[in-house]
């Protein structure tokens, strides 16, 4: 069976619309084949800069015969009371080729109705490529695309050709106003003519002799083969960041991967390497080195670019990468030698002119508010006296770099310059450190900070920003996040587990929100209408309890999303349900739990002490709360099961209290387990809704006390099974 080519060839494409975009592609070309019924083998996927490609193995020549039975119209509507058959039955049958009396009669859970037998004859393949590629083209999705001439049709950018082959035999379809060929292209500036592809079969290695590698897998390899044995030549390695950030980017940017070897003056390695990696690996893309020898563990000033095709004279293309590099070098050096003639803390009162938020005021406003929320979270954490101290100084320097030339040009070096300057102004460590840090984890994958004090900063920093948009009214909304307050939950929640970190949320927040009240509690005036007469009354700001439940509905919602990565939802649920108001002590409540489900194999005994569980829930769901109020009275409990269950949960009480203390959950979900006999034998024999109300409200209480016990760790009913 032939095989099926789809090439579309375009300028060049941005690095991170490539690997995407192929497998949209191939995605929608074999759900395409497979909703027309046509069989196929399995199909690879392809993509560089100037084009985007799947090959399909084995595509049938045509499709199979398909029977099928058609549903009509109900048998009630098919044939009036003389059994004649109506309008609906004939029309059926006309459409479907038959006479009224060769139609069946079916029976479906909606009735009897009519059906048709019909046999689809299949059509061939190459009369149904066309528009199925075609289709498959037009179903892309990519972040951003643009029209060109008068078509209607997008792409990311200008289509050039488009390759269509099914086994020899060209594929006829027009997309943007380009017809498809047989013609593909090679490399841009080694062999940039067009020539046929005979066959599909033949794509990747007549690309190949054309400078072009299409096997995105394969330019990887070529990278980093070249990167090694380049880097071996001075007796360097590439550096662990460099190749972290680029390889995915740099495999996407050339079509022909040739690495050359420049190098910078050493006299620029005085410059922090963050700096020095921001200028080669951000801005430049271009691979920074580690030294080895008596220089290993700092960075060479020698680097090596990724070049898209051959090099005839590797010194002609070193020279043009190190110009480029050495001007930005040069850029640096003058910006840190300039920021240095100034300290942090005399920059601080240029903030005042940077503008945060036009409702939430200035950066130096929003530092000052953080510096008062740090202190906050540091006695609720009862922080030693030196470390709130170090606290309250990074506090007010943290933001400091943000008017400072350096980070104003480079701002990914935000907080990291701010480190540097501070151990430049002999600030105490864990100040430059927690100024450094501050920023941790910005962004998936990255580390968490190292030390309390930045945790802290970083914690207030984040609350007052989502305390701040929540309350003007700018939270997320479906897909859109600008202010990115998803991540910066995210972050609060995993910085405050690293670092085993117990506090209040609402507390932490209700501060939040009482710092920024001056900002919230501000009434704008009405816009004027056209006459200059208000449009409408002023709207009052929110309260602040609204914004407060809005913040722990958003907190549980990125909570759910996050550790549903790791545990069931039924058990995150369950964490969920009783509160999260301690982060830490919901997350190990949840590790304790998921042990707990997990330690059989099957679940058995937290699935039975969840039904004990679920059982006394059910109950009390139905009693009103003021008739829980109260102490259960030992003198009413006139039956033996009542009174052994009241005696187990207060010994068990006893246990599991002393567990909590620990915050050995799962030492307090094993102890829980104990009072399942109890449970069960007092359900098996008493009455709990006895007529006697005082004897039956005091077993609701019972019931409740039991409760409670269990819900001090979870809300065991959330479990399925139970």
């Amino acid at each position: 069976m032939p095989d099926l080519l789809l090439e579309l060839g375009s300028e060049e494409l941005p690095a991170g619309f490539i690997d995407d975009g192929a497998s949209q592609l191939r995605e929608r070309v074999l759900k395409a084949l497979d909703e027309a019924r046509l069989g196929h083998g399995t199909a690879v996927a392809y993509g560089t800069p100037r084009r985007l490609a799947v090959l399909v193995s084995g595509v049938v020549d045509g499709q199979a015969t398909l029977d099928k039975q058609v549903l009509g119209p109900p048998s009630k509507a098919a044939f009036d009371a003389a059994g004649k058959p109506t309008q609906a039955a004939l029309g059926f049958a006309r459409v479907n080729g038959l006479e009224v009396d060769k139609l069946e009669r079916v029976s479906t859970p909606k009735g009897e109705y009519l059906a048709a037998q019909v046999r689809e004859i299949g059509k061939p393949t190459g009369e149904l490529l066309p528009s199925l590629l075609r289709d498959a083209i037009a179903g892309l999705s990519f972040p951003k695309t643009m029209r060109w001439g008068n078509f209607e049709e997008t792409y990311p950018r200008p289509l050039l050709w488009i390759l269509a082959l099914h086994g020899e035999h060209a594929v006829q379809l027009s997309y943007a106003g380009i017809h498809s060929g047989r013609d593909t292209r090679g490399h841009r500036f080694l062999q940039p003519d067009p020539f046929p592809l005979r066959q599909p079969a033949d794509y990747a290695a007549a690309l190949r002799e054309r400078g072009v590698e299409v096997e995105g897998a394969a330019r990887l390899n070529a990278i980093v083969q070249q990167l090694r044995a380049v880097a071996a030549q001075v007796g360097c390695t590439p550096s662990a960041e460099s190749e972290r950030a680029l390889l995915p980017q740099v495999k996407n940017l050339v079509e022909w991967p040739t690495a050359v070897l420049g190098h910078f003056e050493a006299a620029y390695l005085d410059l922090p390497r963050e700096v020095l990696l921001s200028e080669m690996t951000v801005h430049q893309r271009y691979f920074a080195l580690d030294a080895g020898g008596s220089a290993a563990g700092k960075l060479s000033h020698h680097f090596i670019a990724v070049a898209g095709t051959a090099v005839r004279d590797p010194a002609v293309a070193a020279h043009g990468f190190e110009r480029v590099l050495r001007a930005r070098l040069s850029d640096a050096r003058f910006f840190y030698d300039e920021d240095r003639k100034q300290t942090l803390a005399a920059r601080v009162a240029s903030l005042g002119t940077v503008v945060f938020q036009q409702k939430l005021g200035t950066v130096l406003e929003k530092a000052e508010r953080v510096a008062q929320l740090a202190a906050f979270l540091a006695d609720e954490l009862k922080l030693p006296t030196d470390c709130r101290s170090f606290i309250a100084r990074a506090a007010r320097l943290a933001k400091a770099d943000l008017v400072s030339g350096m980070v104003g040009e480079f701002p990914e070096l935000q907080g990291i310059m701010g480190g540097y300057y501070a151990e430049a102004d002999q600030e105490p460590k864990a100040v430059a450190v927690a100024i450094r840090d501050q920023y941790l984890p910005r962004f998936a994958g990255d580390g968490l900070p190292g030390s309390v004090e930045a945790a802290v900063i970083g914690l207030a920093d984040r609350i007052d920003t989502l305390a701040g948009l929540f309350g003007i009214g700018k939270p997320p909304t479906g897909s859109a996040d600008p202010f990115a307050l998803r991540r910066a939950c995210l972050a609060v929640i995993l910085v405050t587990c690293h670092q085993d970190l117990r506090f209040s949320l609402t507390r932490v927040l209700e501060r939040a929100l009482q710092l920024l009240d001056p900002k919230l509690s501000v009434v704008e005036p009405p816009k004027a209408a056209a006459d200059g007469k208000p449009k409408a009354e002023p709207k009052a700001p929110p309260a602040p309890a609204a914004i407060l439940q809005k913040l722990r509905d958003f907190f549980r919602a990125r909570l759910k999303a996050l550790w549903s990565e790791e545990f069931a939802p039924d058990v995150v649920e369950a964490i969920l349900a009783p509160g999260f108001d301690d982060l830490w002590a919901a997350r190990k409540r949840l590790e304790s739990l998921g042990a707990f489900f997990a330690k059989d194999g099957s679940g058995g005994d937290c699935l039975g002490l969840a039904q004990a569980f679920k059982r006394a829930a059910s109950i009390l769901e139905r009693v009103p709360a003021d008739r829980l109020k109260g102490e259960v009275d030992p003198e009413l409990l006139s039956e033996e099961p009542e009174r052994a269950l009241w005696k187990s949960q207060l010994d068990v009480r006893r246990r599991v209290d002393a567990r909590l203390a620990g915050a050995d959950y799962q030492g307090a979900l094993e102890e829980m387990t104990k009072l399942k006999p109890a449970i069960d034998l007092f359900f098996d024999k008493v009455m709990v809704m006895a007529e006697d109300i005082p004897t039956r409200e005091n077993r609701f209480r019972l019931l409740a006390a039991v409760r409670t016990l269990f819900g001090q760790v979870a809300d065991l009913s959330q479990l399925q099974g139970a």
